[in-house]
Formats: C-alpha cells, structure tokens, sequence
C-alpha cells in the first residue's frame, strides 16, 4: 500500500484539545446524507502538505507535529500502536462469547477474531490509527476502497485493549467510516463515491492523515510555489491567516469538530478556514441547558454557555489554547491564561475568592476547580471482564464554579503539609 508523503507532514489545526480517538462513535451514525455534487471534487493537488511548511517556519513545525491535533489519524504500525502484541497481553474476550486477538504475522499486524471454540474466523489488518493516545486510539481498515472501524480499541487510563466505543458487546468487524468521520480525523480525505452509495469509498492515495497546517490556514500547494518563487516577498500569499478571523470564524473554524453533533447540509471537506459553519451544516439547538450537554465532543457549546464567554466579546478557543504547541497536562500555564482575566488589574472579570484560602497555590490549577474533569455519558468502553461500561473522562469546557472539586483540591492541600510548607501558604480548609 503506497501512501503519499503528505500523509504525515503539516501544522496546525483546530482547538481544544482532548482526545481525538472518540469522535468516531458519535459521527458515524449521523452522516448518511450528502448533498451537492455526486462525489467529493478531486482537490487534493491543492494541498501541499506540511512538510513543505518547515523551510519557513521550522519552530513551529517543530513543535505542532508533537500536538494531538497532529497525531488524530496515522499509518499504523508495532512503533506507534500503543497496545501489546505479546501474548497474554494481546486478547479481549467478549463476555457474550468471542475473542479478537492482535497478533503479528509475517510483519503484517492484524485483529484476528476467534469463535469459543478457538477457531480463527476473520482478521483484518491495522491500516490507520485514529486518536492521538491521551485517552485512547482506535483503528481502521482497508477493504478495497472502503474504511471500516476495528472491533478493538486501547483505552489509555487501564493501559490495555477495549471494545471500540459504540460497538455491542460482541465482535463486530465492519463498522463503516464516513467522510464527516475523516472531517475531524484528517486533514483531507476524498471521496470516490456517489452519494447514494454505502459504505462511502475513498481514494487512499489522496488522503492527508492528521490534523495539521492546512486544516487551519487552507490548502497550501499556491502559497508555497508562490514564495519559493518570491523568497524576498514578505506578505504571504495565497494563504488563510486565522490571526485576521472576526471572534464568529475562529469559534466556526473550532466548532467544525468541537461542535457536537451535527447534521452536514454540503459534502464534507467543503468547508474551508474562514467559512461561515452555518452554510455547511444545521447545528442541534435541541440541548439548551448546559448541563445536558455530554463534556465530550462539543465543548464549543459548553464554552459558549460559561460566563467567561458570555461576558467578554473576544474570548474564543484559542484565547486559551496554543495550537502549535503540546501543551497536555500543564495546568499552571493554562491557569495563568485564566489569571490574565481574573486578577487586580482586570477586576471586571472577577477575583477568585479562593485566593486567600489557596495563596501562591492559586496560580498553579485553576482547571481542577473550575473545569474539572467529568465523566462523559456518550463516550464509554467495555473494558476486560467487566459487565459495565467505562466513561472515559475529561475536562469541561463549562467554566464555572464547581463546589465539591473545590472541597477536593482543599482537602488535598490540608493533608499536604509538605507541600503547604513548600508553597508558605495556610490553607483553611472549608470541607466541613
């Protein structure tokens, strides 16, 4: 199989953050319907892919190919497959009867499904990894011109193989990918067939796996020749600079895959960095109150419902995310994004009236009290042995006060005298 190299070199891309694996169960079932011209129009020799962005912009290159963003979809391989392939380590049996198996032969790695009996009755091969691993990866296969979704997933926080999320409980090979599956997983995909034709097919040598450069900035293929031409022209051309967005292009650009469930009106990868989201899809307004709405998969809405958001007239994703960079797992700048807004010299937005309580500690986590991590009730595996479903967790994007988080974070600082003294702080602990 022969994959172009744009597959695996760009830079940027959408916001938010969090675990791309899981878009996959709540996409695929809602996109059956295709309007517009009967296959997806052949744009792919408008892309330049992301390894023509380093000769320019080198630092940031650099640093985006370690994002998620980056890491959304990929060529599957032993190296990048977080699961083992060891025996004893490589098998999830179903609890209704069934076990697949991820085996490696002859340099090929496959899912191998096997009846009770032990008897070998279907394997597909690992061709495409979806999700970047900070909270799972799940896999896909070629069949001819056909991508299908494979029975088994890794789950990150039990460190070991699942049943891929949506699935029943029982080995399923061939669950279809859509093209608004690869929307939000790739940075383009074309499609090959009409739109009444089911499973959707799709061209494997113009795909660009991962989320990266052109996703945010447009297809790149002019811009590139132009300055290779012009290396002394300073103004770039022939390219979307997201920095010029009004606040509603940048939510738009976010919410093509941070904007929950929604029903496509135009054939995917028609929207472009810039466009109005309305004209390309009708959005689910039947979830009004913020509190239904799941923490994963629209976090746009969660954000727009927060009174950080509804009282400023600039904030958007990127506000407090840095798209070029990898920055999981630290709390402290992003709490000292939140600090920028709530302190002494932007009094409008209010002080955190932990403050006093936390003393320096307030600079270091304020995601734990205000944007914990939830429990999501759309996405869940099964996991090994167990009869209930796992949810997978993350942070919300509902910015508000969450008391019993905060009577968490003070009653850890209470029976942290170490660090208490290290920070030369008292913390008066209110969880009484």
């Amino acid at each position: 199989m022969r994959y172009s190299k744009k597959y695996r070199s760009s830079a940027i891309t959408v916001v938010t953050i969090f675990l791309c694996m899981f878009i996959f169960s709540t996409c695929i079932n809602n996109d059956k319907t295709d309007t517009g011209s009967t296959t997806t129009s052949s744009n792919y020799k408008l892309y330049a892919g992301s390894a023509s962005c380093q000769t320019c912009h080198k630092k940031i290159y650099e640093t985006h190919i370690n994002t998620a963003h980056f890491h959304t979809s990929e060529i599957a391989s032993e190296k990048n497959i977080k699961g083992s392939f060891e025996p004893g380590m490589n098998t999830f049996t179903y609890s209704t009867g069934g076990t697949v198996k991820m085996e490696k032969r002859n340099d090929t790695l496959y899912q191998v499904g096997y009846l009770s009996s032990g008897i070998e009755k279907i394997r597909q091969h690992f061709d495409v990894i979806t999700g970047s691993g900070t909270k799972g990866q799940t896999y896909l296969t070629w069949v001819g011109s056909n991508l299908f979704q494979l029975p088994v997933s890794y789950f990150t926080s039990a460190s070991y193989w699942c049943n891929s999320p949506g699935l029943p409980n029982k080995v399923v090979f061939y669950r279809p990918i859509t093209s608004r599956c690869l929307e939000c997983h790739t940075t383009y995909a074309e499609r090959t067939s009409a739109d009444n034709i089911e499973p959707e097919q799709f061209n494997k040598e113009h795909m660009i796996l991962g989320v990266d450069c052109e996703k945010c900035h447009g297809p790149a293929a002019k811009h590139v020749e132009f300055q290779t031409q012009n290396p002394t022209e300073i103004k770039a051309k022939f390219i979307i600079n997201p920095a010029s967005f009004t606040r509603q292009q940048s939510l738009d650009l976010c919410a093509l895959c941070h904007g929950g469930r929604m029903k496509k009106i135009k054939p995917s990868f028609e929207f472009t960095s810039g466009d109005k989201l309305s004209d390309f899809f009708l959005t689910d307004t039947t979830t009004k109150d913020a509190n239904n709405i799941d923490v994963h998969g629209n976090q746009y809405g969660l954000l727009a419902a927060s009174k950080c958001f509804r009282n400023s007239k600039t904030m958007t994703c990127i506000t407090c995310h840095n798209t070029h960079e990898n920055e999981q797992g630290k709390a402290e700048l992003f709490s000292q994004r939140c600090i920028s807004c709530h302190s002494d010299s932007h009094a409008e937005a209010g002080i955190c009236k932990m403050a006093s309580s936390l003393g320096n500690e307030i600079n270091k986590n304020c995601t734990n009290c205000h944007m914990p991590q939830l429990p999501s009730k759309a996405i869940a595996v099964l996991l090994q042995g167990k009869d209930s479903l796992t949810p997978a967790t993350m942070h919300t994007h509902l910015i508000k006060n969450y008391p019993e988080e905060t009577k968490k974070v003070l009653a850890f600082l209470a029976a942290s005298p170490d660090l208490q003294k290290e920070k030369n702080i008292t913390v008066k602990s209110k969880t009484k």
